[in-house]
């Protein structure tokens, strides 16, 4: 297993970052391991809000399926382009990060190769990324995510909602006053690549029952039924926490690679 932290000069960051990559490229013939005989494929991962890159996949499942792990950090951005001046973490992953690892490593070089996955802001990060650049990425795994558009719809300067104020929120999703209308939200993705009758991603959502973001899921499931868009949609009892996390990622992972 080959572990990376790489350094780059990231024009839509407008300053050097940094993602980690794991690479299952080696195999033990004294347990009597092959060479995989498959292409090798590639999972971008998605950290949630406070978080940083980091593997929470478990690796045998990246050495049985032989796919790649690519961990961005992407701040507290929601993984999308904010208004200021360095702050594209939208393009910095679905744009840059791609091209730099399809240039690099030879990987992800099409949509079928290339998944995206994430918990909670991550969560939301991989829906809106994947619909975002459906021509990159083939499958989203999308789980306990932040779908807080609704929520925060109309948010006034000055006002705080406990996890975040105005300020943050105006940044990362623009005028909140027409957020719901804006590319921010999911929704307006999902009807403008309908309308342009482009293929939508596979998708797979799932949350903890006892989570605060569940009835946020069950109505992101409810539009995509109400769009015909085919998508898996799942629950099962767990809060807002990695131990639900750790045990949902190989169902997602198996949904990704044994389909």
């Amino acid at each position: 297993m080959a572990y990376y932290r790489i350094e780059y000069f990231s024009n839509c960051l407008h300053r050097t970052t940094a993602f980690e990559m794991l690479i299952p490229n080696d195999y033990r013939t004294d347990l009597g391991q092959k060479a995989p005989e498959t292409p090798m494929r590639t999972l971008f991962l998605l950290h949630g809000y406070t978080g940083k890159a980091g593997n929470w996949v478990p690796e045998e499942l990246c050495v049985k399926h032989n796919f790649a792990v690519v961990m961005p950090t992407a701040e507290n951005s929601f993984y999308l382009n904010g208004a200021a001046t360095g702050s594209a973490y939208q393009s910095m992953v679905g744009e840059e990060l791609v091209d730099y690892v399809r240039r690099t490593f030879g990987l992800a070089q099409s949509a079928e190769d290339t998944f995206i996955a994430g918990l909670s802001m991550g969560g939301f990060g991989a829906l809106h990324t994947a619909l975002a650049y459906p021509d990159r990425f083939g499958k989203a795994g999308c789980l306990s995510s932040a779908f807080i558009v609704h929520g925060i719809a109309g948010m006034k300067p000055g006002e705080d909602n406990g996890m975040a104020n105005y300020d943050y929120y105006r940044n990362c999703f623009g005028d909140l006053e027409k957020v719901l209308e804006s590319d921010a939200n999911p929704e307006v993705l999902v009807r403008k690549l309908k309308a342009a009758g482009t293929g939508l991603p596979e998708l797979y959502l799932c949350c903890g029952t006892e989570d605060f973001l569940i009835e946020a899921n069950r109505d992101m499931h409810r539009f995509l039924e109400e769009q015909g868009v085919p998508h898996e949609y799942r629950e099962g009892p767990g809060q807002h926490d990695m131990v639900f996390w750790s045990a949902w990622i190989v169902k997602v992972v198996k949904w990704m690679f044994e389909k």
